[in-house]
């Protein structure tokens, strides 16, 4: 007991006391000469723990000591050294206090330390799931139709509807598929209804995307019929809209009711829609006073602005003046929801709130509150602008009842567009005065009303060609509003009329500066640059402009025509052929690609464009020329023949269109039919050389007796026409005779004397028929009579033959008739050769755009 120490009472929480102490009682060197630890290790002694002890230097005192099996009782040897457990059947528990990591009494001497397990190699592989069972089948299957529905609506999304359909019947048939397995399983009670919900409605709504409107109706009454789904019956909602699609609104009315009947109150928001259905199938119907029930319930529980426009439109429909004004009174007041703008103003001093401001000025909340009240600015003019007319004695009256009532609402801004439209409709009207004073009276608004107001009067002056005050106007409204793309158009149109293109390119380039889909700036800056002869600079605006709008006719032609000028014809005629897709119609265009094609020598082409235009437009004078004098070229006189008495019937003062039909019926060798119809001519224009010659030629030659009186006509004429030509110039000789004595004289007289000159020129009339023979008999006499300008008809006429040679010779001589047009140029036949452009072969709807405010 010497070697005993008892802990002191203070220390008795210290447990871990004595760790650091040497206990001899632990020396295994003097192991062998301890005589009770040997009669221990011999015998069963050292099984038997005595019943109380304390040992001192242990880790828990004289506190008991659990065993492993579970007794709570003092363990000690013979000798009195500390055990931590007791013998049984052989085997010492270890001393937990000075056990090492991974040690084991059972462990055999010479054993690897290993504390983690690692020596018995890799862990083994996982157990595969046994895909064979029929539970693992039917999962396996009902993913898939998840998968294939939802692959569906991904492709409605990307508007792909045959893919969508084809995925959504797939879907039903693997759900059926699943349905008979669960079936044979015998586990038909875990059906999942909800999965079939699903496959079901995503295939109705499928086929009602797809307008097979039958099936869809079809799927959707297996889902309505079946009282295992809940809330089946709002699906009859979708059915009513199909038969509203078809147009069956007596069963669109019944399923709307029906589906009205099974939705509980507390989802009022979905009843009120139904009703508004309903209204508006009444409306198609023409039930006018039901739809105004429904509407009026609707205004009365949860007031919206299109129930509140469709019951004014009702109202309007039966010409209740005195509701009109009602139901207009309560459209204005509809709240939107829509929270005060302010909130969008930053502060200065926040930067943090700064922040927030700007993310959320853009956001897809403010885009929603934006588009509704866009939407309802609009039903309300609309409404203003449908009843002004009709609740008044008079459309001014009742405008301005309108804009009283606008004042006084939350949409008090709105007072001046509807000012604004009332100047429109005026203009609508054809009352320009009044147009003028409304749009006169906001001089004196803000900035962007008087702004408004200034380009709309530009615009009514231009119209009425009243420039200075368009000018005047356009400066008005791009001093209020510098920003304002149609004034600054309107102010380039001001200054391209005055032939100023350099500045109105200027205006123009601002306009689309400020606002770069401004159509009507780039089209008259296209303009612009083809008077300036920048051509690139034309094409490159025309070709922009071609891109936003790709179906202006204008536009395609403006391309051709800068092609054309750019010596560019094929080019030239693959805008054409876009223009002739668009305007099919258009004569101009056709003759136009006619001629396009006769200066690149493909005759055929030509005749196919100039026919199609002569068809849409049979009295165009240059193409019924170009007509008939292809025929004369291509030998069918005959044909010739409708052209050019068509020709006559549009100017019948005119005696070349006569010729030519009495020359055709002569080189088709109906003698007499010329005959007759060059008499005739000579009725109606006794001086015409060119007519008495030929009747001349004729009569001789079929042996009548007229002709001497002919003969003595024609000496008479060219007599005259020779005293008519001297004249000329004796005038044009003593002409120039006075203007040099009046320069020799001025140098003596401070008053110089012009002699007049006797008949200086010859007048038209005098001057209207003269033909020239340049070839055959008379081939002596000069060109007297041949335009200055050279305009001809060059069409080839045969000569008549001599007294002793037969009608149609072998040897064809040819003439050049030519007769002078007084009312304009020579229409010439068809020609291969690239005539040099003049202004008449441009464009005749050349126009600057006007720039209206949208309504």
């Amino acid at each position: 007991m010497e070697n005993v120490h008892l802990v002191p009472e203070e220390e008795e929480d210290d447990l871990y006391t004595g760790y650091n102490d040497y206990n001899p009682t632990f020396d295994s060197e003097d192991l062998h000469n301890d005589v009770g630890f040997q009669q221990a290790v011999r015998t069963s002694h050292g099984r038997r723990p005595p019943m109380t002890a304390k040992y001192p230097g242990t880790a828990i005192g004289g506190r008991p000591i659990g065993t492993a099996y579970g007794s709570r009782m003092p363990v000690g040897t013979a000798m009195g050294r500390p055990m931590t457990g007791a013998v049984q059947d052989g085997a010492a528990r270890p001393m937990t206090a000075v056990r090492a990591a991974g040690y084991s009494s059972s462990i055999a001497r010479g054993s690897v330390f290993d504390p983690l397990g690692q020596s018995k190699g890799p862990a083994p592989p996982l157990e595969t799931k046994n895909e064979d069972t029929p539970e693992e089948k039917i999962k396996i299957l009902e993913k898939k139709v998840n998968d294939l529905i939802e692959e569906s609506c991904l492709a409605l999304a990307r508007g792909d509807l045959q893919l969508n359909l084809e995925k959504a019947k797939e879907a039903g048939r693997k759900e059926r598929a699943l349905v008979r397995q669960r079936e044979q399983t015998d586990t038909a009670d875990h059906i999942n209804l909800d999965l079939t919900y699903s496959v079901l409605f995503n295939l109705a709504n499928q086929y009602a995307n797809n307008d097979m409107y039958t099936e869809a109706l079809n799927t959707y009454q297996v889902i309505v019929k079946n009282k295992m789904f809940n809330n089946a019956g709002r699906l009859k909602v979708n059915m009513a809209n199909i038969y509203f699609k078809q147009k069956n609104y007596t069963k669109a009315i019944k399923f709307y009711r029906m589906a009205l009947d099974q939705i509980s109150n507390a989802h009022n928001a979905m009843r009120i829609k139904i009703m508004q259905n309903i209204g508006v199938v009444f409306i198609h119907m023409g039930q006018y006073s039901d739809a105004i029930t429904s509407f009026e319930y609707i205004m009365t529980e949860s007031p919206n602005i299109k129930t509140g426009f469709n019951l004014i439109l009702c109202y309007y429909a039966i010409g209740d003046r005195d509701r009109m004004k009602k139901a207009f009174q309560k459209l204005i007041c509809v709240p939107l929801g829509i929270d005060d703008d302010d909130k969008y103003i930053p502060p200065n001093d926040d930067p943090h709130a700064n922040m927030v401001i700007e993310a959320i000025k853009n956001d897809k909340l403010h885009q929603m509150e934006r588009e509704r009240k866009a939407l309802a600015e609009k039903y309300i003019m609309t409404s203003a602008k449908l009843i002004a007319p009709a609740i008044e004695s008079s459309f001014a009256a009742g405008f301005d009842w309108c804009v009283d009532m606008v004042k006084g609402s939350q949409y008090v801004e709105l007072a001046n567009d509807l000012e604004i439209n009332k100047a429109i409709t005026y203009l609508r009207q054809r009352d320009f005065k009044q147009t003028v004073e409304t749009l006169k009276m906001f001089e004196k608004k803000d900035s962007r009303v008087k702004s408004a107001a200034a380009t709309n009067l530009s615009f009514l002056y231009f119209l009425e060609k009243d420039f200075d005050q368009a000018d005047r106007y356009a400066e008005l409204a791009m001093s209020a509003d510098r920003y304002n793309p149609a004034a600054l158009v309107n102010k380039g149109n001001t200054e391209f009329v005055k032939e100023d293109y350099e500045k109105a390119a200027e205006f123009y380039k601002e306009a689309l500066r400020n606002d770069s889909s401004c159509t009507e700036a780039l089209y008259n800056l296209g303009l612009t640059y083809k008077r300036l002869g920048r051509l690139e600079e034309a094409l490159d605006c025309f070709l922009k402009l071609h891109a936003i709008l790709r179906n202006s006719a204008q536009v395609m032609y403006q391309l051709a025509n800068l092609y054309e000028m750019l010596e560019d014809p094929h080019q030239a005629i693959e805008w054409l052929m876009q223009l002739t897709s668009v305007t099919p119609t258009d004569a101009q265009v056709l003759a136009k690609l006619g001629d396009l094609y006769d200066n690149e020598g493909d005759k055929s082409q030509a005749f196919q464009y100039y026919y199609e235009s002569y068809r849409y437009f049979p009295s165009n004078i240059s193409v019924i020329e170009w007509l008939g004098a292809y025929y004369i070229d291509t030998q069918f006189c005959e044909k010739a023949i409708q052209y050019f008495e068509r020709a006559t019937l549009i100017q019948p003062t005119q005696v070349k269109w006569q010729l030519m039909v009495a020359s055709c019926y002569r080189r088709s060798g109906n003698y007499q039919k010329a005959l007759e119809t060059y008499k005739d001519i000579h009725r109606k224009f006794p001086e015409n050389v060119e007519c008495l010659r030929f009747l001349v030629r004729l009569c001789t030659d079929m042996g009548l007796k007229e002709v001497q009186d002919y003969a003595t006509k024609l000496k008479k004429v060219e007599k005259m026409k020779e005293i008519r030509e001297q004249r000329v110039r004796s005038g044009r000789d003593s002409s120039a005779r006075g203007r040099r004595e009046g320069s020799a004289g001025s140098g003596s007289s401070s008053s110089p004397i012009n002699t007049p000159p006797l008949r200086a020129s010859v007048s038209r009339s005098e001057a209207k028929y003269s033909p020239v023979l340049e070839q055959g008999r008379d081939s002596g006499q000069s060109n007297h009579g041949t335009s200055a300008k050279g305009e001809r008809l060059s069409v080839k006429l045969k000569t008549l033959p001599g007294s002793n040679e037969p009608y149609e010779a072998s040897t064809q001589l040819e003439i050049d008739a030519s007769y002078v047009d007084p009312l304009g140029p020579q229409i010439q036949r068809p020609k291969t050769a690239a005539r040099k452009r003049t202004e008449e072969d441009e464009f005749a709807d050349e126009e600057l755009g006007d720039d209206l405010l949208p309504e």
